[in-house]
């Protein structure tokens, strides 16, 4: 097979095998998402030649008036029809990206999407958008099974933003295939039953959710508040039952003007400490808070330790080389940052950015075989940033970081988001994991990393953790211990 190895100038500074592709679009129904794509692909090092497929494709009026009232509300959408996308490149491709449902025929690989056992992507999207729901997107590769991506979508007014999460998941189900396929790393992945296609019409649902959607923003008073809380065990917790159950938690307190969210723990000096995000209703932008655990089993006001003029959350604490670090959350600046503890715990000094330019989300730190790798979801323009899991790899903490050969590592809403640090348990390891299938922060599970180096990243199956009487609450999206103190948070 044609190929040539990663350039400088690709998203992955190893070398990789890349190729030519051939992408095959709709003449006369082109939307913003191929253009997206095209873009994407080219940012891996891919050599991407487009043809433009006579035939106008399936109309979507009902689709198209609803995007053409969104527009001028909300701006462009991926979903949005584009000027056709102008026949380029040359003969030589090694892979056909069919967009346009044609009939086969080809003489090379060729790639197509199917969304609820159809690969009528345009109008499988336009359904789930219209139930609000989401969607699962399956690649195959001349018929044969070889991806999945199960996007997550925002609850809300705006069906162009569901429209155009789904259209990124879709995007990156492609891109990781193609990685793959290129790196003769892309098998087969199990069959199972198509989802069941919903009928609600994207037009008829639109206008009456639109209004209830409306009338519920107009009422709501504050943003969703989170809660932390924490409790002393000895043997078996959480990561170990897989279940809410025993001892009850205490509920760190705050003043009603604020909220705690992604408690990590640390030991030292014989003293626990609890850090968490705090976020004041007022400025709408997260800082990071600590507190000391008092001779009495209680947790204090926290008091803020580190702020920056962008939003910070996800405080992971890690001790190396006889030095305190902290790698928090700061998606929204496009960098992962490390920063040094001057004076442990309320003095932190910015040592090095470890990743910059991506936005990058709950990245968590895990120590292996003489190599460290960072885990978390990246968010690509409009999409969600909770379903699209990314590993980093390097020899030093401070780096240099690589993005690892087969990002992104997994498309899904239910286990590619992390929730807490790496767990490790009669030799195995667990990574805890959100489930946002429902709605960002709607559940907790545990996922086993299977196998881990510079040519594989393999997980096995979520297994959820289940409700109980300690924390009877919905929606634990993080999970923390060290020694015996014990930290989870939920959405209440």
């Amino acid at each position: 097979m044609p190929s040539r190895t990663g350039t400088k100038g690709s998203l992955h500074e190893e070398d990789l095998t890349l190729g030519k592709v051939l992408l095959l679009t709709h003449q006369k129904s082109s939307r913003r998402w191929y253009c997206e794509l095209i873009a994407r692909l080219q940012a891996e090092g891919h050599d991407v030649s487009v043809k433009a497929v006579a035939g106008a494709g399936a109309a979507r009026h009902a689709l198209d008036r609803v995007m053409a009232v969104e527009r001028r509300l909300f701006g462009p959408s991926l979903a949005h029809l584009a000027a056709p996308v102008a026949t380029t490149g040359r003969d030589g491709y090694d892979l056909i990206i069919d967009l346009a449902e044609t009939a086969g025929g080809q003489d090379r690989p060729v790639l197509r999407l199917e969304v609820f056992g159809s690969g009528d992507v345009t109008g499988g999207i336009c359904d789930a958008a219209a139930a609000r729901q989401s969607a699962e997107f399956v690649a195959r590769l001349d018929g044969v099974a070889v991806g999945r991506a199960r996007p997550a979508v925002s609850s809300g007014l705006r069906v162009s933003r569901i429209l155009d999460e789904l259209l990124v998941g879709a995007i990156s189900l492609i891109i990781q295939v193609v990685n793959r396929f290129f790196d003769g790393t892309l098998g087969p992945v199990a069959e199972r039953p198509a989802e069941q296609r919903p009928r609600s019409g994207i037009l008829r649902a639109y206008l009456p959710f639109a209004a209830a959607a409306l009338s519920s923003r107009l009422g709501r008073k504050r943003a969703n508040h989170w809660q932390v809380a924490y409790r002393l065990i000895d043997g078996p917790g959480v990561a170990e039952t897989g279940r809410l159950d025993g001892a009850a938690y205490t509920v760190l307190a705050d003043d009603g003007a604020r909220f705690y969210a992604d408690p990590f723990v640390f030991e030292h000096d014989g003293r626990h400490y609890l850090f968490v995000e705090e976020f004041p209703y007022c400025t709408g932008r997260g800082v990071i808070s600590v507190s000391v655990l008092d001779e009495d089993g209680r947790f204090g006001v926290p008091e803020v330790v580190l702020e920056e003029p962008h939003h910070l959350s996800y405080p992971q604490i890690v001790a190396e080389g006889g030095e305190i670090y902290m790698i928090p959350e700061s998606g929204s600046a496009h960098e992962v940052v490390l920063y040094r503890a001057a004076r442990f715990p309320d003095l932190w000094e910015r040592q090095a950015v470890l990743i910059a330019g991506r936005n990058l989300n709950d990245m968590t730190l895990l120590r292996s075989e003489g190599t460290y790798w960072l885990f978390g979801t990246e968010r690509y323009g409009k999409g969600n940033p909770s379903d699209t899991m990314v590993v980093y790899h390097a020899r030093a903490l401070e780096g240099p970081w690589t993005p690892h050969r087969l990002n992104p590592i997994t498309i899904d809403r239910a286990g590619a988001r992390p929730g807490g640090a790496f767990i490790r348990r009669d030799g195995r390891t667990f990574l805890p994991v959100q489930d946002c299938s429902r709605i960002y922060g709607g559940g907790l599970g545990l996922m086993e990393l299977v196998r881990l180096d510079e040519t594989a990243v393999v997980f096995g199956p979520v297994v959820p953790v289940g409700p109980g009487l300690a924390w009877a609450r919905a929606g634990t999206h993080t999970l923390n211990r060290q020694g015996r103190l014990e930290v989870v948070d939920s959405c209440g």
